[in-house]
């Protein structure tokens, strides 16, 4: 509130300013004025007759000019306002020190709030949201597409947002009609062979099947449909040629593609690749555990290996083991540190390094 009544007061001081001169008068006479100008001048022509500057003929000629001259300036001086209205301009300025103010204060107690604090950005994100939800959202662009079904950008956006609150058939419906009136994209047949198998409670379907393929056909190197063939083809009953098209995908995907540490995990699952053995009483205790809690052993289990490898580099089978646990785990990070400390500890024996590269290779990895 102190801060308020500063800007009150300083706002007000500028007005006042402003406004003072406003309940001032004018001066009644004309400083200046052309009446005494022409006075002097009839005083000079005097002078200068009477030192035989000019004849009396020429002063006359002169004194009545001059006189004709005042005579006009004072008549035009008297027919011009010499004061204001002072009451009209002083109520003016009165009302804008005064009335402006209180008007403004009667207008804002009723409507603001003084008292109150700020209303965070979060909560007025989350009040907008209250106010309409998505699902009312959803509803207005599906009417909006009721009455224009062939709005291919309209089916294009509405689709992904079926997706995502799990309504797959109508996904399934937006994406078919996003094909048809928004045009053939690897993407959109991507997605609708991922919403089909999202249907098909993780299925790799004939349908959806049918769409990653020719998603591939426009884009050879689509991740999303490289990912679900080879999905397709180890529920077939193939594995190894999952495996193999998952490895071709990890050969040329870019050093930063995000789905690499998936890829790898699911490559690690397919061949079996075990996590660190565990003791016997570790495993029988482990059956009683929860979901949490087992993830949390064998992620204990993997940091003591990891603790272990600082101690014993030479570990070449230890450090695989490392990496694969680590893909296994998803964790696409510590695979990276895993590598880079594994080379880091044989690089003084070439025999070794080999072997270490040649184990990463197999993994999918850069050897």
């Amino acid at each position: 509130m102190a801060l308020w009544f500063v800007l009150a007061i300083m706002t007000a001081v500028a007005v006042f300013a402003v406004l003072w001169p406003l309940g001032r008068g004018v001066r009644t006479e004309r400083q200046g004025s052309e009446a005494n100008v022409y006075k002097d001048q009839l005083a000079e022509v005097d002078r200068d007759a009477a030192v035989g500057l000019i004849g009396p003929a020429e002063a006359s000629a002169a004194r009545v000019e001059i006189g004709r001259r005042l005579l006009a300036s004072a008549d035009a001086e008297s027919k011009a306002p010499v004061t204001t209205r002072r009451g009209l301009r002083r109520g003016v300025a009165v009302f804008a020190l005064v009335g402006l103010p209180a008007l403004a204060l009667a207008v804002y107690l009723p409507l603001g709030s003084p008292m109150q604090g700020d209303d965070p950005l979060a909560s007025r994100t989350k009040t907008a949201a209250a106010s309409q939800p998505l699902e009312s959202l959803v509803a207005q662009v599906e009417a909006h597409l009721e009455k224009n079904p062939t709005d291919g950008r309209g089916w294009t956006v509405l689709a992904p947002v079926l997706t995502k609150l799990g309504r797959f058939d109508d996904a399934a419906r937006a994406y078919r009609n996003s094909l048809t009136y928004a045009g053939e994209t690897a993407d959109r047949h991507a997605d609708l062979g991922e919403v089909l198998v999202a249907a098909s409670g993780g299925v790799v379907t004939a349908d959806a099947k049918s769409e990653f393929e020719r998603a591939v056909k426009l884009k050879a190197d689509d991740p999303k449909a490289g990912y679900f063939l080879g999905l397709a083809a180890e529920q077939d009953g193939r594995p190894k040629d999952a495996a193999a098209m998952w490895r071709a995908m990890l050969a040329k995907a870019p050093a930063d593609a995000p789905w690499k540490p998936m890829l790898q995990a699911q490559i690690a699952r397919i061949e079996g690749t075990p996590l660190p053995a565990l003791p016997d009483e570790t495993i029988a205790s482990a059956q009683n555990m929860s979901e949490a809690d087992r993830s949390a052993m064998i992620r204990g289990m993997v940091d003591k290996l990891a603790a272990r490898l600082q101690q014993n580099g030479d570990d070449v089978e230890g450090w695989l083991r490392l990496v694969r646990a680590y893909m296994v785990l998803g964790d696409g990070d510590k695979v990276k540190q895993a590598q880079a400390q594994a080379r880091q500890a044989v690089a003084g024996n070439a025999e070794r390094l080999k072997q270490l590269n040649d184990g990463l290779k197999t993994l999918g990895l850069d050897g």
